[in-house]
């Protein structure tokens, strides 16, 4: 019983150095003034808050494997809502540059350069620095899957996922929600 005692004290010494030395450690952060790429992660977490407090009635479609359910409603959380747009920031340090960067005043586009990447295409479309929409296209693929997403975002307008997903042995999943804004 003794070494049980021990085992235990020395896993939970172990484990609370860990967490200790972990919280000593600087965060990496960039901000604004220092990011290469559009600000996506940004840009979709100021549009959160600001549809959160506007509280629009949506009208939301969603497909999977062709069943379709439709409802008009108030999105609750839309920080959870444009989280697929959001989890395609290309703002990290280790990205700095793995992405080109095409386009004019008015259309950005971010195309990456190594095919191991999950957002391989982004583009913005402006008028005056506004957002007009914005376009993403994610792959991913591995041993055990293959995801394939289309991401489509007109501010005050229309949102739209499209996710086709091919896992071994389970088979072929795809989904699309359109959410459409009625007022």
């Amino acid at each position: 019983m003794y070494w049980y005692k021990s085992k235990t004290r020395f896993a939970v010494a172990l484990a609370a150095a860990i967490c200790c030395l972990s919280a000593c450690k600087p965060a990496i952060k960039e901000t604004g003034a220092q990011l290469k790429y559009f600000d996506i992660k940004g840009y979709f977490e100021k549009d959160s808050a600001r549809l959160s407090k506007l509280n629009p009635l949506v009208f939301k479609t969603v497909v999977h494997n062709g069943v379709s359910e439709s409802k008009k409603v108030h999105i609750a959380n839309w920080g959870a809502e444009l989280n697929f747009f959001k989890s395609s920031d290309i703002n990290r340090p280790a990205w700095r540059d793995s992405y080109t960067i095409e386009g004019d005043s008015n259309t950005l586009i971010y195309r990456a350069k190594d095919h191991d990447l999950k957002t391989r295409e982004i583009v913005i479309k402006l008028d005056k620095g506004k957002v007009k929409w914005i376009m993403i296209g994610n792959y991913t693929k591995n041993l055990l899957y293959m995801t394939r997403e289309k991401l489509s975002y007109f501010p005050d307008s229309l949102y739209m996922v499209e996710k086709m997903q091919a896992v071994r042995v389970i088979g072929i999943n795809r989904y699309k929600i359109t959410c459409a804004f009625t007022q």
